[in-house]
């Protein structure tokens, strides 16, 4: 690709649900929800992209490990987010995401991913996540496990 000079561009298959706008969103099929991890090939450095990740598959987990950026959901800070504020009645895993808390959260996972100097950023994030809230105690834990909040105009290089 032009745009990308010695970028390749892999898609890995997600287990999520499928986004509102799909016709299978209400059954969704293999492919409706992919990942990418994007390889420059002069470094040799990784970055993985999944706005929507409902499972963590051991292929994504994998891909996760030999990535030296990672771009992942960051949709909900608790399953029960958006019901307890009287937005919806789906939890983050009925609507296709992992929370960051809990038990099996992000922040486990992310904090799973020992590489030296990999960087980890939640992106996708969802109006009524607390870790928009830059002084408050959830982005305070992020910080604590060296995780980033994506913000408009970050850039990354690889």
């Amino acid at each position: 690709m032009p745009e990308l000079p010695r970028v390749t561009i892999d898609a890995l298959l997600l287990s999520s649900k499928a986004p509102p706008y799909s016709p299978h969103r209400g059954a969704p099929e293999i492919g409706d929800n992919i990942g990418l991890m994007f390889t420059n090939s002069a470094s040799g450095k990784r970055a993985f992209y999944a706005p929507g990740l409902g499972e963590l598959e051991p292929h994504i987990l994998d891909a996760m490990r030999k990535a030296d950026l990672l771009l992942v959901d960051g949709t909900v800070w608790t399953d029960d987010e958006m019901i307890r504020l009287g937005i919806t009645k789906k939890t983050g895993k009925d609507m296709g995401h992992l929370a960051q808390s809990g038990a099996g959260g992000m922040i486990e996972v992310l904090d799973s991913i020992d590489r030296h100097g990999v960087q980890k950023v939640l992106i996708h994030i969802n109006n009524t996540n607390p870790i928009l809230i830059e002084e408050g105690p959830e982005r305070r834990i992020l910080s604590e496990h060296d995780i980033d909040v994506a913000h408009d105009g970050m850039t990354f290089e690889l």
